[in-house]
């Protein structure tokens, strides 16, 4: 165990103990007497006082020392009772901090790391025993209150774990403590007298990986946009890494990829993610993944065991998997046994007596007649209540009864389903559906296919049929022997000799019943009697929105076969794939599905072929047929990092593998059907449903090897593109009953040698041979790492397509509008992590347009516009925000895009006087301005009115008269105005009242601002005495007319403007340019007026003029987003101030 260091003098401990190795820095200890045979006197009495000591003062044999060069002080820093766990501690040392000390100059700075180092491991080890003591252990207790102390967080940041460790900063290394939360990574350093703070998004996270540098041969790298963070030292750096990968693959899953992820529920809720949580995910997902299981299961129990294997005459060691529907085994060797036994297919759990030669012991029964012995169980007999318990909700949920009126024949040994809607059949045993009305039966047994198309549409093939039929029966004698022995359920054994038969390829008449049950597909058929034929009654007439695309694609559907070229073969398509599109609408129909589906309707019958086509496109090719297949993308990225590991030297040759990718693409999406031979393509289908993904991995990888070296002379991708198809098209299956079906994507060159023919059989087995070392949890471990890097891959389009377009419409610099998309990206986030989303706050949806992506609402905009904006107004600043969201929530969906945020902002900085004139003006008219606005009620019960004259004194005694300047502004600016742009309406008094209080708002701290104060007020009064003028005009001119007099013959002359005409003598325009007819006695401005009369003050032009530099706002923005969050939440959790938003 690691000990807190504590000096001592190395001569007075000679005595008592040796030295067994030592190092510059450390040295290992052995006490005397210990190990000793015959010994000294010395180590004789070193053993005895040791062994008279009480066990509390007892010291342990062996201990580790910390040496600093030149001084005689030694702490030690481990100790242990036996030699292998010291030589732990030593290994740990070595391997992670010998290097790194050499980087030190001063041997204090040496001492110092080292035992704090040590301190830091001695906490973690307590924490973790306190962890598996209790639920929230103190220290963990005490390292969250630190984390919120230290980084500020929202009480909604929930902290998962948290490890000791070191992160590199160039050469240095920081130690410090690694947080890991809900939502972000962060560190924390205090080392000599320097502080280091980290804080990092999981959605930021690009790569995350294991890799070594040159101090250290294990530290954990995270890569983000703009730099990588190395972490190493960690007690144990297998935990972390997968704690850290979980945590990763949640977040942006959940937050980038919702469109096709669906978290397990106990991970439905963010905050109530833990540790363990994410130990339990890690282990569902790899327990799916091997027995391609349905997600719905929840994993209970892992335990060794022994399982009898009656074909090798003995227990075989591995492990049993319990979990709500299935007990599946697994055996220590990779592919010598699995067994899947399905809850409903059990008849009886029962213990044994235990003995010496079977410890332990129980029998599981199922309904084939078998019995499977399993042994060496711990904690037998709560595992055997649990499961009778499980078993007896399994049965009750899906009663069966038995069916002994039928007699077996091979093909419904394997599988046994009768009318697609009424009753299913498990060998034996009958499965009655709750719909069995026999009218409704009839009448979908006329519409529906009720077998394999296969068997209808044979084609004639070039072989005898003596010879076809020789090879069928050959192949269905060795399937007929491996039944016998291993079982002809979904409960055989499945085992090597079983992986070669299917490789040998499926005979085909047993090829649909061994797809579903390879597939687990059988079970959802078991569980949902009767759903196929309801889908189909539901989506028959029906208005699809995929409806038109099925379509066009079903005389596509592999045109070659008979099957598809008669009216019988297209119904039955049209039905499976508009039935799936109506059971997930997320999904519908995607191209290639129709290929897949045709196969799936050659082989089995039309609800089975149903069932198959849900297995794969939800569960075996998980995300492949979404908006974004993002899922065929991530296998494609794995098959490129597999490329570079099994083919280096194609991989060397071919710089851009994306390439490659695109080539590939289909091989996955189709499962090589689109390119390759159907009577060959069939045999890599029939591999695909006993072992996944993996075995179109390890085909492609074979296709590759074996046109290496004509891929490695080709000069150009198309001349690659053509070798491969040639090759493929030329795959030929010996055993196929009918002529060669070439696919239609086969290339061909005039004057080329003819491409030698390979055969299936033979390349399927070379894949196993060279590339069938891969297993489910490496597949699932770069499926996971790879997944990260297609999502910011999604990302970064998303953001450089949103740049594209706004570019052009902005004066902003390109870098600072990324800087912008940023922080915008990132306050939508916040909101995701801390926020239950409110109906309008709609999360990231990635199939939108993609400016539409990333929206925010009034309170994200608000605090955006206070980090960002120029117009700061103080305690004003939050009204004028909720304005400009109002102005620019033209769509009234409450909600703005990254375009109109960064127009505004455009207009803010780099706009022109009048363009800043005329976005503050709306920001105080309708809508922006409401009636319900908190401020925009006057304080004053009576208009303002002024009687002042428009002449002003100046501080050097001259006086300045405005009215002739003012009118001639007035009318030039009434003829240069656009005609097709709308004209503004008016500012009333109140609005006015508003938009003079925020210009004073605006001025608050600006070095001019005595003179802006002095230039706005004289603008005001210039302002009102307009309106005044304008409201006593309009009503005259209506008394005059409701009086019955005639209105005036002559209208004012072009050099009397109606504004500044005398009122005194009783003369009033009957209309004026300026100011058309209001109601009467309305006091109102236009735009042109404000525009006017600011114009004559040069401050306020200086002030709106200047120029203005957006970078130091976006600094201090992304320094000042997350507490300003944070300040805001906290104020919320008291009583709760909510912005006003219509």
């Amino acid at each position: 165990m690691w000990l807190k260091p504590e000096e001592v003098l190395l001569k007075n401990a000679l005595k008592l103990w040796v030295t067994q190795k030592s190092s510059c820095y450390f040295i290992l200890q052995r006490r005397r007497g210990h190990g000793e045979g015959g010994g000294r006197l010395t180590g004789r009495l070193v053993g005895a006082l040791d062994a008279v000591l009480d066990s509390n003062a007892r010291v342990a044999p062996f201990r580790i020392l910390l040496q600093v060069p030149g001084s005689q002080v030694y702490s030690p820093i481990a100790c242990g009772a036996t030699l292998e766990e010291i030589n732990q501690h030593w290994d740990w040392l070595e391997q992670n901090l010998l290097h790194t000390l050499s980087v030190f100059d001063n041997k204090d700075d040496i001492a110092s790391f080292v035992k704090g180092k040590v301190k830091a491991l001695i906490a973690e080890e307590t924490s973790s025993r306190l962890a598996e003591q209790e639920e929230e252990p103190e220290k963990f207790r005490e390292a969250l209150v630190k984390f919120e102390a230290r980084f500020n967080f929202p009480e909604a940041e929930k902290l998962v774990t948290y490890y000791s460790c070191c992160c590199w900063k160039g050469r240095v290394p920081r130690q410090g403590w690694l947080y890991l939360s809900i939502n972000h990574l962060c560190f924390y350093s205090f080392f000599l007298g320097k502080e280091l703070k980290l804080v990092v998004p999981w959605v930021d996270i690009q790569k995350l990986e294991r890799t070594s540098n040159v101090f250290l041969t294990d530290t954990i790298r995270i890569t983000t946009r703009n730099k990588e963070r190395d972490f190493s030292m960690f007690l144990n750096l297998d935990e972390v890494f997968k704690i850290m990968e979980q945590l990763a693959d949640v977040t942006l899953r959940r937050l980038l990829d919702n469109e096709g992820f669906d978290l397990d529920p106990g991970l439905q809720e963010p905050s109530q993610i833990t540790k363990r949580d994410l130990e339990a995910r890690a282990q569902n997902e790899f327990f799916r993944a091997f027995f391609r299981l349905p997600r719905r299961e929840k994993l209970h129990a892992v335990l060794d065991c022994s399982l009898w294997t009656p074909f090798s005459r003995c227990h075989t060691a591995g492990r049993m998997f319990t979990s709500d529907s299935y007990v599946c085994f697994a055996s220590k060797e990779a592919g010598c046994c699995k067994v899947i036994l399905p809850l409903r297919e059990v008849v009886s759990i029962e213990k044994m007596e235990d003995t010496s030669l079977l410890p332990n012991p129980i029998i599981v029964s199922v309904r084939s007649k078998m019995a499977f012995q399993f042994i060496e169980l711990a904690d037998r007999d709560s595992l055997v209540e649990s499961l009778l318990a499980r078993l007896k909700q399994v049965h009750a949920d899906h009663p069966v009864l038995y069916d002994t009126t039928r007699d077996e024949d091979l093909t419904s040994s394997v599988f046994h389903s009768t009318s697609m809607w009424g009753d299913h059949r498990f060998g034996r045993i009958e499965m009655v559906s709750s719909q069995n009305s026999e009218e409704r039966e009839k009448e979908m047994s006329q519409q529906l296919h009720p077998e394999a198309l296969v068997a209808g549409f044979r084609r004639s093939g070039s072989q005898s049929p003596d010879s076809r039929l020789s090879r069928e029966q050959i192949k269905m004698r060795l399937w007929d022997d491996h039944f016998v022995e291993y079982g002809r359920t979904v409960c055989m054994f499945r085992t090597e000799k079983l992986r070669k038969l299917v490789a040998m390829g499926i005979p085909e008449s047993l090829r649909g019943k061994l797809w579903l049950l390879f597939s687990d597909a059988v079970a959802d058929l078991a569980a949902h009697p009767g759903y196929y034929g309801n889908l189909v009654e539901e989506s028959v007439g029906r208005r699809c929105p995929v409806a038109e695309e099925i379509e066009r694609d079903l005389r596509r559907s592999l045109p070659g076969h008979p099957a598809f070229q008669s009216e019988t073969g297209v119904a039955a398509l049209r039905r499976v794939l508009t039935a799936y599109a109506h059971r997930n609408p997320r999904i519908g129909y995607c191209q290639s599905m129709n290929i897949l589906t045709s196969l799936l309707l050659l082989y089995a019958e039309e609800e089975e072929a149903f069932w198959l086509l849900v297995a794969v496109c939800e569960r075996m090719l998980p995300d492949y047929f979404n908006h974004r297949v993002i899922g065929a993308q991530v296998d494609q990225s794995v098959f490129e990092e597999l490329i570079k590991e099994q083919l280096p030297e194609l991989a060397e040759h071919m710089h851009d593998l994306s390439a490659l990718a695109s080539i590939s693409l289909s091989w996955f999406l189709t499962l090589f059907l689109s390119i390759m031979p159907l009577e060959s393509a069939v045999n890599v289908v029939d591999c695909f449903f006993y072992d996944g993904i993996k075995a179109i991995f390890q085909l492609g990888l074979a296709v590759l090897e074996a046109n290496a070296e004509d891929l490695c002379s080709s000069k150009d991708d198309s001349q690659a593109l053509m070798v491969l198809s040639r090759f493929l098209d030329h795959i030929k299956s010996e055993d196929s009953p009918g002529p060669p079906l070439g696919s239609h994507h086969a290339f061909f060159s005039d004057g080329q040698e003819p491409c030698p023919v390979t055969d299936i059989a033979d390349l399927i087995r070379d894949s196993y041979e060279k590339f069938g070392d891969q297993s489910v949890a490496q597949i699932e471990h770069m499926r996971c790492k790879h997944r990260m890097r297609v999502l910011q891959g999604h990302e970064d389009t998303t953001k450089q397509n949103v740049l594209r377009v706004v570019i052009p419409e902005v004066s902003v610099l390109p870098e600072d509008l990324e800087e912008l998309y940023d922080l915008f990206k990132r306050e939508h986030m916040m909101n995701c992590y801390w926020e239950q989303p409110r109906p309008v706050a709609l999360r990231h949806d990635p199939s939108r347009p993609y400016a539409e992506q990333y929206r925010i609402d009034a309170r994200q905009f608000a605090r955006l516009f206070q980090l960002v904006s120029p117009w700061t107004c103080g305690a004003h600043t939050e009204i004028l925000a909720e304005r400009t969201f109002r102005l620019l929530d033209e769509n009234m969906d409450h909600l703005i895009e990254f375009k109109a945020f960064v127009s505004c902002l455009d207009i803010m900085y780099n706009g022109e006087m009048n363009e800043k004139i005329k976005l503050l003006y709306r920001l105080h008219i309708p809508p922006a301005l409401t009636e319900n606005d908190r401020d925009s009620q006057s304080p004053l019960k009576n208009p303002l009115s002024t009687s002042r004259p428009l002449v002003f004194g100046k501080s050097n005694g001259d006086t300045v008269d405005y009215q002739k300047q003012l009118k001639q502004m007035i009318k030039d600016l009434a003829k240069e105005k656009d005609k097709t742009e709308k004209e503004l309406p008016k500012m009333s008094q109140r609005e006015f009242i508003q938009f003079c209080k925020t210009l004073y708002s605006m001025f608050h701290e600006d070095p001019e601002e005595n003179d802006l104060y002095q230039a706005i007020a004289t603008v005001t009064t210039l302002l009102l005495q307009i309106g005044e003028v304008g409201q006593r005009g309009s009503s005259s001119g209506s008394c005059s007319q409701e009086g019955g007099e005639e209105p005036q013959a002559s209208a004012p002359s072009p050099e009397q403007d109606s504004v500044f005409a005398d009122t005194h003598n009783g003369k009033s325009p009957r209309e004026s340019q300026v100011f058309p007819e209001e109601a009467q006695g309305d006091w109102t401005v236009s735009l042109e007026h404000i525009l006017a009369s600011l114009l004559t003050e040069q401050s306020l032009v200086n002030f709106f003029e200047k120029p203005l530099d957006i970078k130091p706002k976006l600094e201090n923005a992304k320094i000042n987003q997350y507490s300003l969050k944070t300040c805001e939440m906290s104020r919320q959790s008291q009583p709760e101030l909510k912005l006003s938003s219509p």
